[in-house]
This record gives C-alpha cells, structure tokens and sequence, in this order.
C-alpha cells in the first residue's frame, strides 16, 4: 500500500475558480445590478453635462492653468492673484496638510498625558482629568473653535503683547515664536546632523533585527528630535531669530495667525480628550498579572509602564488611534468657518469663481480620499508592526 505524502497548505485555485468565487452566487443577478448602476452614472453625467452646457459653462478642468485674480491670506509657498488655480488649490492643501500633521501631533502628546494622568492614584488629578475630557468631548468642535478664535482675537495690540519667558509674544495679530535661520547654521551643524540621523537610522535597524521593546524607538526618536533643535545653538545668536517689538508692530521670529493658531489648538484638544480615553482603554485592557509579575521582577511604576504595559496597549490603541487621526483630518474643513484658508476655502472659493462646482467638488472629494487612506495606510503599517510584535507564537 503506497502512502502519500501530505503538503502543507491548499492548492491555489485557477483562473475560472477564482473569478467564480470573486462573482459568488448568483452572476446573471449581479451583472445586471453592475450594469444598472453603470447606466445610472452615465445618466447622471449626461444631464450635468447638460445642464452645464445651458448655462454657458463648459466641463472639464481646463480651469487649473487659468489665473485665479483671488488672494489667500496665508500659505506654506508664495502665491500671487496672478497664479493659476492649481496652485491655489495646491496652497490650499499644504495649509490643510499643514494643521492635520500638526494637530495628530499634538493631539496625540496631549491625549497620551491626559490617559495616564487618568488612571493617577491622586483623586484630584484624576478628577481634573476626568471633568477635561468630559467637558471637550461632549462639546461640538465648531462650538470649540469659535471659542478659541475669539480667545485669540481678544489677545491685546501687539504694543501691549503678552510675553511667554521674553521668548513667545501673544497678540491679536498673531502667536509670534523664535524660528531658527538654516543658512545661518555653519557646515559643523550640518554635518553633526547627519551624524545623528545615520545614528538613528543604524539604531533603528538594530531595533528591528533584535526586537527591541518600542520604547526604545520611541525615546531614541525624541533624543533625535531634541537633538536636532538644539543644533542652531552651535550658529550662534545669527542661527535665531527672536521676537520683539519695533514701532507698531512685531518682528523676527515666526508668526502664526491668530485662525491657524485656533484651529490647531481646537483639534488639537478635542481630539485629545478622544485620544485619552482610547489610551486610558488600551492600558487597562493589560491583565492586572502583568503589572504584578513586573513588580516582582523590581521594576518601578514608570519602567512597567515603558515596558511592559504600554507595548501591549498599543495593540489596543493603534487601532482606535487611527479613526481619531481620520477623523482630525476630515473635521480640519471646519477652518472655513473660523477664516483659515484652508483646502475647502480655497475649493469653495475656485468653485464660486470659476462655475466650476461639479469639477472643484470632484478635485475635493478625491484629494480627502487619498489623504485619509494615505494616513490609513502609514497607521495599519504601524498597527501590523505592533501586532506581530505583541503577538504570541503558535
């Protein structure tokens, strides 16, 4: 009696069986369900196409190069009256792109402080942190930024700024921080720089290759980070550029709007009462055995939470974290109401001009979509690391 050898896995099936199983059950059903929704979309262009052609507007995105004679008030490149509506739209994006970096940031310190200070032994704390969350969560983001824009409105003349350590001034013409000049800073701190990040590079791959705890990444990407905004102390007083006060007005350092200011500061604590909850989650989903199996190894509070703790939360926070980042960049567009000129600012203002509502509308509707399954991407590449990480061999 002859005996097989059995082969792990299952035969992958052919070509036929695979468009079966992609069909299903059914075909005839669902190709005439496809082909309707096809007919339904080539009705519905064809009537705006109609329609756009009765009142004398002509489709298509031919509008990109022609000259937008609108301004935008503020923008991470130069723009013009004079330029095309391309790049309107494109300064648009970087001040969105700009503020959502910015408030996952932010959000994300803010929220990962206020979920452990909520779990403190200290009832006051717990409390203070508690009736934060509370108050933000259960008030609607437009409501917060009204609030905050008028809280920055309300900051004096810049004559009577109110100064932070003689290093940030605040006024109503804007937030004005020290900013560091690049071509100030000597070849030393250039390459000193490089050092740091080829450092970081090699640390990071031995990380990866031995499986290091995350915290270890974590902590060695904020010495960089710190490392590399001390380097303009090595150009001297010319490396910087400080804030004060001449005449009427305020110069050097780097100016923030007073609605960037607000809008970044409303996402940001909304989003990080969100963020709180999800991490004060996330940590006591930890069974309580870990916590005590690390202590009789005589490890301290802040080393269980460094290192055993928060690694196998993070399987629970990640997740959860990326529909709050979604979520920033979608409610970013609220800027429009608040004067931040934003990418819906700039859509809706292209549209208004132009008659171009169908095509701005479709240009706004696709860079939104990228942009959160963009982040959606950068999050479960993250999530899949911390899985596989925290995950338990079989």
């Amino acid at each position: 009696m002859s005996r097989e050898t059995a082969v792990p896995g299952l035969e992958k099936p052919g070509i036929l069986a695979r468009a079966r199983q992609w069909v299903g059950p059914q075909p005839l059903a669902q190709g005439l369900a496809c082909a309707g929704f096809l007919l339904l979309l080539v009705w519905l262009g064809q009537n705006t196409a109609q329609t756009m052609a009765r009142i004398g507007v002509t489709p298509g995105f031919d509008f990109l190069s022609r000259a937008a004679n609108f301004a935008i008030g503020e923008g991470v490149i130069p723009f013009s009256p004079g330029d095309p509506y391309f790049r309107a739209i494109l300064v648009g994006l970087l001040n969105t792109l700009k503020v959502a970096v910015l408030g996952c940031v932010f959000a994300t310190l803010l929220g990962v402080l206020f979920g452990v200070a909520g779990l403190s032994g200290n009832p006051l704390l717990r409390g203070i942190v508690r009736l934060y969350i509370e108050v933000v969560r259960n008030t609607p983001l437009l409501l917060q930024l009204f609030f905050w824009i008028a809280v920055a409105k309300a900051f004096p003349a810049p004559r009577q700024a109110i100064g932070i350590f003689d290093v940030i001034l605040l006024s109503n013409r804007g937030v004005f921080v020290p900013s560091a000049d690049p071509a100030a800073l000597p070849l030393s701190a250039w390459l000193l720089g490089l050092v740091l990040v080829g450092a970081w590079v090699a640390l990071m791959l031995v990380v990866r290759a031995r499986r290091w705890p995350l915290s270890v990444s974590i902590f060695a990407t904020l010495a960089l980070l710190g490392a590399l905004a001390l380097l303009p102390l090595l150009g001297g007083a010319g490396a910087f550029s400080m804030p004060e006060l001449k005449g009427f007005n305020i110069r050097g350092g780097a100016a923030l709007t007073p609605e960037f200011a607000a809008l970044l500061v409303g996402l940001s604590v909304k989003f990080s009462a969100a963020i709180a909850e999800i991490v004060r989650a996330g940590i006591q989903s930890v069974n309580r055995g870990q916590w005590e199996a690390a202590r009789a190894l005589g490890l301290g509070p802040g080393r269980i939470m460094r290192l055993v703790v928060l690694p196998q939360a993070l399987r629970v926070i990640t997740p959860l974290t990326t529909s709050s980042y979604l979520d920033l960049i979608k409610d970013s567009s609220l800027a429009v109401a608040i004067g931040y000129p934003d990418l819906v600012s700039v859509i809706n203002t292209t549209a208004n001009t132009t008659g171009q509502s169908f095509e701005a509308l479709a240009i706004l509707v696709g860079i939104y979509v990228v942009l959160n399954l963009f982040a959606s991407l950068l999050m479960n590449i993250y999530n899949a690391r911390v899985a596989l990480r925290g995950g338990v061999a079989r």
